[in-house]
């Protein structure tokens, strides 16, 4: 894990973790994000909403990263942090990219992540480190996680398996 640990960063992801939450309270995947300035102050928040919404682009970081860079001015988003309580996906970690944060910190691995699905045809995980990716463009995006990764697993329990 990278040494540039934050304060605030365990209680920011312990916050993504109670989106995931409340993401499958909603209906949905437990996927949650949110964006926060360098000082800890959350901006906004974003649930998975793949079910209820019938997108299978829900993803609870892209959505964030949607709404954040509608709303958000390039500066802004230039110092945030994205707290995801599982590590981006492909297509999260590149939306992250193209609205130019400056850092994400993840729970659950993607690895791990794929453990506990398996083949569940609703999320066919990809095992792919979203550092491969965020260190592939020309902008630097610090990544760490995992981060409190036993609590983050624990919100996928009997979800996958749950008929």
């Amino acid at each position: 894990m990278a040494a540039n640990r934050r304060p605030h960063d365990e209680a920011l992801m312990r916050r993504a973790i109670e989106i995931a939450r409340r993401a499958v309270a909603h209906g949905n995947h437990p996927f949650g994000a949110l964006l926060a300035t360098p000082e800890g102050e959350v901006l906004l928040e974003a649930e998975n909403t793949c079910r209820t919404a019938r997108d299978a682009t829900g993803h609870a970081e892209r959505n964030l990263m949607t709404e954040a860079s509608q709303r958000l001015a390039p500066e802004v988003l230039a110092r945030a942090t994205l707290y995801t309580s599982t590590e981006p996906c492909a297509m999260c970690a590149g939306a992250a990219y193209w609205v130019g944060i400056a850092r994400v910190v993840y729970g659950l691995s993607e690895r791990r992540l794929g453990r506990i699905i398996g083949a569940h045809p609703e999320n066919l995980t990809l095992d792919l480190d979203c550092r491969k990716i965020l260190g592939s463009g020309q902008r630097r995006i610090e990544v760490i996680g995992p981060l409190l990764e036993d609590e983050a697993a624990a919100v996928h329990e009997g979800f996958w398996t749950a008929g």
